[in-house]
């Protein structure tokens, strides 16, 4: 899985890497996403999503069910894995 938020969309971006004698390479700077589990209790069952901090803070926010249909109103929102237990 790539590392794209689904949350809020976050991606990886380019840039450079710059030496001290201002020498440029190109870089990644990566984004910081966590595979977790969240209860979605409008559903009554339990998800899989790809977040960022951010998104973390958004769902903390906000709340699950509003955190998923604004994603996917923004359309970042592609796939929910849902866990059977």
């Amino acid at each position: 899985m790539s590392k794209v938020c689904q949350i809020t969309g976050k991606k990886a971006i380019t840039g450079n890497n710059v030496s001290h004698s201002k020498r440029r390479t190109k870089r990644r700077f990566n984004v910081n996403v966590f595979n977790r589990k969240f209860y979605w209790p409008e559903q009554g069952q339990w998800i899989r999503l790809t977040v960022s901090a951010a998104g973390l803070r958004n769902i903390n926010k906000m709340g699950i069910d509003a955190a998923l249909k604004k994603a996917a109103e923004d359309g970042h929102l592609t796939e929910i894995q849902v866990i059977n237990k």
